[in-house]
């Protein structure tokens, strides 16, 4: 089962991330104006790695999104993921559940798009969204029918079957990898001005956002008790400074990468009698005529 290495944005597995310590932006880094740069050879190992995992076949890859408002979880996986081949990549953004879904306990509607061996799913939004946005506004849960009312235990419930999910997830195979992109209220407003003044960008501005934005607190709170709650070895949350987009997407990449290199991926090794069959098969198509 993989488990996580110590890392700089790691979230600690003992409980005491704080999330209004954690860092939105990258601070002094020596490399900041290569981080664009540098982005291009980790996308290319990722590439690589793509092609070993499935090849090998022993993992799948669950790779996890959260974040506020604006933090840029599409553009991180549009520009680190841009050089995976399509077929073994799944990428699925989950919206307001439907009514079929809420007829369904909480973790239903991600179980089918969860990946195979050999392929790389990856959440925008996911079933954490049921301790966060649900959590901050609890009259969304009149729609799920439930017998039991909200309480801290209630959400303390839903993070013990979430941890539970992701450990059989684990053990079956499945590396997990969880990513907070960590954004500021000050960046986060800027970016949501950018999606007013730009007409191209006017489709990605909703009104509501900024009665979210009015409950950052509220999020805040969610966030910490629900990192501090499932960030595990084998299921890790890494809080991503989400200021600056170049670093932003450096840091995800990299980590990725460390995690997929920790595998021992390799391409299957034919035995003697595959290697007789293969001498076999060369033999008939070189006796062919041309």
């Amino acid at each position: 089962m993989f488990t996580a290495n110590p890392h700089p944005l790691l979230v600690p597995f003992d409980g005491s991330f704080d999330v209004r310590a954690a860092a939105t932006a990258p601070g002094k880094d020596k490399k900041g104006s290569r981080w664009k740069e540098l982005l291009e050879p980790e996308v290319k190992a990722l590439a690589d790695a793509q092609y070993r995992l499935f090849a090998d076949g022993r993992f799948a890859v669950l790779l996890v999104f959260q974040a506020l408002d604006a933090a840029g979880k599409d553009s991180t996986i549009r520009h680190v993921f841009a050089g995976v081949n399509p077929c073994g990549l799944h990428v699925t953004a989950f919206k307001q559940p439907s009514r079929g879904e809420l007829a369904h306990d909480f973790l239903w509607r991600t179980t089918a798009h969860l990946p195979e061996r050999g392929s790389v799913a990856i959440f925008s939004r996911s079933y954490y969204e049921e301790a966060l946005v649900v959590r901050v506004h609890p009259e969304l849960l009149a729609a799920q029918r439930l017998s039991t009312r909200p309480s801290a235990a209630f959400w303390d419930e839903r993070l013990r079957a979430i941890r539970d999910h992701e450990r059989h997830l684990a053990e079956q195979g499945t590396v997990i990898l969880k990513f907070w992109l960590n954004i500021s209220r000050d960046e986060q407003r800027k970016q949501l001005l950018e999606r007013i003044d730009e007409p191209k960008k006017n489709w990605k501005f909703n009104v509501g956002d900024l009665d979210e934005r009015a409950r950052w607190d509220d999020y805040l709170a969610a966030y910490e008790h629900c990192l501090n709650a499932t960030s595990r070895p084998w299921a890790p949350w890494y809080a991503v400074p989400a200021d600056n987009k170049y670093y932003r997407r450096l840091q995800v990449a990299k980590i990725v990468n460390e995690a997929l290199q920790s595998l021992g991926l390799d391409f299957p090794r034919a035995d003697a009698a595959a290697k007789t069959a293969l001498a076999a098969a060369k033999a008939r198509l070189l006796a062919e005529r041309d």
